[in-house]
């Protein structure tokens, strides 16, 4: 009996400890910057039927914003993720970023890895000081691949996602 129980736990054992894809060095940010945290976001990238830019009579799934909570390592609220894109601590401080690199998630349907450098957009406090996030191990959050058409514009859809980012300061 144990031996079959021990048969089945370790490929579960071995799935768990595996180590986490390496990041990109495009993702790398930048030689005087250092880890501040890593947070856990779970929620939603939301995007809405527009029509094609290059073509008003097809359709196409328009990335609109994410909505997100983060929770630290412990899993206790560390703010919360939204448009902008922006990251808020509980302490009111806030950080827009901008993409500055991107690479292909190793999962399959999942949205890429980024490197986005940020400024503060809030008071002092936890974020105020962060210069860089990286976003990875995303899971989910692909725009749907169907559902969007000429009569459906306007739709939306909120597609559930999770990913880590790692907030970044200088050193």
């Amino acid at each position: 009996m144990n031996r079959r129980l021990w048969a089945a736990a370790v490929p579960l054992l071995l799935t768990a400890c595996a180590v986490a894809p390496p990041v990109p060095e495009a993702l790398r940010p930048g030689a005087g910057e250092a880890p501040l945290v890593t947070l856990t976001a779970r929620g939603v990238q939301i995007y809405e039927c527009r029509a094609k830019k290059d073509d008003a009579q097809a359709a196409e799934w328009a990335f609109v914003a994410p909505e997100a909570e983060l929770v630290d390592r412990d899993g206790r609220p560390a703010g919360k993720h939204y448009a902008g894109p922006r990251w808020e601590a509980p302490d009111g401080s806030k950080i827009v970023g901008s993409v500055k690199a991107r690479a292909d998630a190793p999962a399959a349907g999942a949205i890429p890895w980024l490197l986005l450098s940020t400024k503060s957009d809030g008071p002092d406090g936890a974020f105020a000081k962060v210069t860089s996030v990286q976003r990875l191990r995303t899971a989910g959050g692909v725009a749907p691949a169907s559902g969007c058409t000429p009569a459906t514009l306007g739709q939306g859809a909120r597609i559930a996602y999770t990913a880590d980012y790692v907030l970044f300061t200088m050193r």
